[in-house]
């Protein structure tokens, strides 16, 4: 007997049916780590994703193919697909092909780097930021999200109010999850934040630089609460946005922990 007979012979047991009559929502792999290709500030960026792909199982099928989550990743990466919205939405619809399932989703985190420019000296660097992909297809609709997580610098209002001299001030979290109804860039998403921040920050500065964000954030004082609802407010014009979450972690100078707010269109 040859191997192709063989092969032919062998039993495909998670097609089999299951008699249990429980469907399963989400089926597949996690903390899978492969290489991702970004479009960043109109340059493709290589860079490193950990991925979850599952899919929705019937409930007379026993089991998915675990392989078929792994073969489509390697075809994408192999492909050199430079990964934006419209794309995702394609390899979406692709791998739930190849799983034979009408139901699914695909979630990539990742880092990516914007190169800056000192706001006086000029000098370049480049700043990393978080990244993450989400695409998921239930009950016939696709829906593609972007998350980025952006550190800004921000400063109390009441500590400049009630100090003589000088306010406190930390560097904080700003996280943006939001639904693309038309693609957006990277550098974009990230400007929604660094834009309403009390400043801005950059991995590289000059003492000249030093003065100028010192001074831009105390003549920017922000709570919290305020870079929440000023970042929203932002998203809340831009019609290429849908469903939207942004949180804001001001990680404090003065306390032994975080102050912390949420605002969401969901």
């Amino acid at each position: 007997m040859n191997s192709l007979t063989e092969a032919l012979q062998i039993p495909d047991t998670q097609s089999a049916r299951d008699h249990r009559r429980l469907a399963i929502q989400r089926v597949g792999v996690k903390d899978l780590r492969y290489p991702l290709v970004l479009h960043v500030a109109g340059a493709a960026q290589a860079c490193a994703a950990t991925w979850a792909l599952d899919v929705a199982l019937p409930a007379e099928q026993k089991g998915t193919h675990m392989s078929r989550f792994v073969a489509w990743l390697d075809e994408l990466q192999a492909s050199g697909a430079v990964l934006d919205a419209p794309a995702l939405r394609e390899r979406h619809q692709a791998m739930l092909e190849r799983l034979n399932a009408a139901a699914g989703r695909i979630e990539a985190s990742f880092e990516f780097f914007l190169r800056k420019r000192a706001p006086v000296s000029g000098l370049t660097s480049l700043l990393d930021y978080r990244g993450r992909w989400i695409a998921e297809t239930r009950n016939g609709e696709t829906v593609v999200w972007a998350e980025v997580g952006v550190p800004v610098k921000s400063l109390c209002p009441c500590s400049k109010e009630i100090s003589d001299y000088g306010a406190h001030n930390q560097r904080a979290m700003v996280t943006l999850l939001v639904e693309l109804l038309q693609p957006i860039e990277w550098h974009e998403l990230v400007r929604f934040a660094e834009d309403e921040a009390s400043s801005e920050i950059w991995p590289m500065l000059k003492r000249t630089d030093e003065k100028w964000v010192t001074e831009r954030a105390y003549e920017n004082p922000k709570f919290v609460e305020d870079l929440v609802r000023d970042v929203a407010l932002r998203l809340e014009r831009e019609p290429r946005i849908g469903r939207y979450a942004v949180d804001v972690e001001n990680i404090e100078s003065i306390h032994n922990h975080s102050a912390y707010a949420r605002v969401e269109r969901m």
